[in-house]
């Protein structure tokens, strides 16, 4: 059975690669320093905004922004072409990547700061550094050196928000988080994982949903729309409301 299409909306997306059963996926240097060249090809190729990443031993994290309905294809562009030049080098065969790649788009900003910090201290909570600043492979230390860092990078926010001022820089991203409060803020936030649906659900089916119905049963219309896949965009669209009334909906009626 061929894999469902991924619905790829606006936005930012946290995304989770893993290697298979747990494996190392980089060994040494010059593996981190291929994949980040990879990484920055592809975003550019993409019109695709870098916000963070790290990258780690067995898996990898990245925050990036999209703009066109491209998530999927960054994403086999990229992966492909770091498994070939892993299986090349360690003259192996197989998957390198444990299934598909986990996305989630952020819709609020609370928990996109915290996501941020998080992704950048990951080399800290493994114990792999006493300060982030010393891990190599993560957008971290660019943020702490501008004039090295990489043009994929000088788009993101902690570079549009902060530049230079370094010690803002470090404030910001040294604030602590735990994994208690990441799942909180991830529920609080009404972060989602990206659904997969072998189509995009279509405006007229949607129109039809909602005829004819007052406001209680609307509102609980909205939320199973949402779920069945209608972006909060269309879903504001047919109604003619702001999308931010309709999120602040799917928040009090899932709460």
């Amino acid at each position: 059975m061929p894999r469902k299409p991924r619905i790829e909306l606006a936005g930012k997306y946290h995304i989770i690669n893993r290697g298979v059963a747990q494996m190392h996926i980089f060994k040494e240097p010059a593996d981190y320093e291929y994949f980040e060249e990879l990484m920055c090809f592809y975003a550019k190729s993409f019109g695709i905004t870098l916000h963070n990443y790290c990258l780690m031993g067995n898996h990898y994290h990245l925050l990036i922004e999209i703009t066109q309905e491209n998530l999927s294809k960054f994403m086999r562009q990229l992966n492909m072409n770091y498994s070939i030049y892993f299986n090349k080098k360690y003259k192996r065969v197989g998957h390198l990547w444990q299934g598909r790649f986990k996305s989630w788009y952020v819709t609020d900003e609370a928990y996109l700061y915290t996501l941020m910090c998080y992704i950048e201290q990951n080399p800290l909570k493994a114990n792999m550094v006493k300060d982030i600043a010393e891990y190599p492979y993560s957008s971290y230390h660019y943020f702490l050196n501008y004039k090295e860092m990489p043009e994929c990078l000088k788009d993101s926010w902690v570079v549009q928000n902060y530049k230079d001022d370094f010690e803002a820089v470090e404030a910001f991203l040294s604030n602590p988080v735990d994994s208690s409060q990441l799942q909180e803020l991830r529920r609080a936030s009404s972060l989602v994982e990206v659904p997969n649906v072998d189509s995009r659900p279509k405006e007229e089916d949607l129109k039809k949903l909602f005829k004819n119905v007052d406001i209680k049963t609307r509102n609980k219309m909205i939320v199973k729309a949402y779920k069945q896949g209608y972006s909060q965009h269309m879903i504001a669209k047919v109604l003619g409301m702001a999308q931010s009334t309709i999120n602040g909906i799917i928040k009090r009626m899932t709460k």
